[in-house]
């Protein structure tokens, strides 16, 4: 599936027809404040002052700038190393979930446990595979997004999502709902366009190095309300934003001259 980012967001390309572009849900998602990553990237700094003194300040002294980058960049060193630990594992379970051989040799020791721990959890739980890393597209409020997982679990059909993070978010739930009631899926082998299936609901399994939990979330009907008033955020924010803000009619004070008084 073709994507674009413009803005710092991610948009997909309809297949059909180029012209038409949707935003993704994890970059309508994004318009929720996150205060918890300022202060994770405060403290991030904060150690990297005092842990590595050694580092920046013979920079600092030669280099004020490279310095003052070295230590803003911080938090994006630390995201960007959890983010690839992240995406080897998905492209990993996926072959494993699609039954594919994966030899541990293979697997790089970062993400050995997290194997380990997801082949557990298919011993266990006896996932039955429906749909994997497929595209959803919603025709009728124009957004898409790539799911992980669509399997039958306990002879329920649900939505699945793996995560690597240190914690399961609420926000996951809403991305859930997002895909669950996305109007169809576009299939990536045949490039054909089918329903969603109705579900049951959603989880999220949770894979970190020191196991692994299968987590419910709540995704119903509700929920998706919530994705759709963050779908009007993004469109406010990205284009009805603009708009808004006239030029003035009045003035005063020294930012005026008497001309423009006059002319209002």
């Amino acid at each position: 599936m073709s994507t674009i980012k413009r803005g710092g967001s991610r948009f997909y390309v309809n297949p059909d027809d180029s012209r038409i572009k949707v935003p993704g849900v994890t970059s309508i998602i994004d318009q929720l404040p996150k205060d918890f990553l300022k202060y994770w990237a405060v403290k991030l700094t904060a150690e990297a002052c005092v842990d590595n003194r050694d580092v920046w300040i013979p920079l600092a002294e030669r280099d004020p700038k490279g310095a003052i980058d070295y230590l803003k960049g911080v938090h994006r060193r630390v995201s960007g190393d959890a983010a690839d630990i992240g995406s080897a594992a998905h492209t990993l379970f996926e072959r494993l979930i699609r039954g594919e051989v994966v030899h541990d040799r293979h697997v790089h020791v970062d993400v050995k446990p997290h194997v380990r721990w997801f082949r557990e959890w298919l011993e266990e739980m006896q996932p039955e595979l429906v749909y994997a890393e497929e595209t959803v597209w919603s025709d009728a409020h124009a957004y898409a997004g790539s799911f992980d997982l669509i399997a039958k679990v306990g002879g329920e059909l649900v939505m699945i999502d793996f995560k690597t993070s240190k914690a399961v978010y609420d926000s996951v739930a809403l991305q859930l709902a997002a895909y669950r009631y996305a109007d169809r899926i576009l299939l990536s082998d045949t490039g054909e366009s089918v329903d969603v299936p109705a579900m049951a609901g959603g989880a999220v399994l949770h894979v970190r190095p020191e196991g692994w939990q299968f987590v419910p979330l709540t995704c119903d009907e509700d929920v998706f309300q919530k994705f759709l008033a963050l779908r009007e955020v993004f469109d406010w924010s990205r284009e009805q934003s603009k708009d808004v803000v006239g030029k003035p009619i009045a003035s005063g004070g020294e930012r005026a001259t008497g001309t423009e008084r006059r002319a209002a």
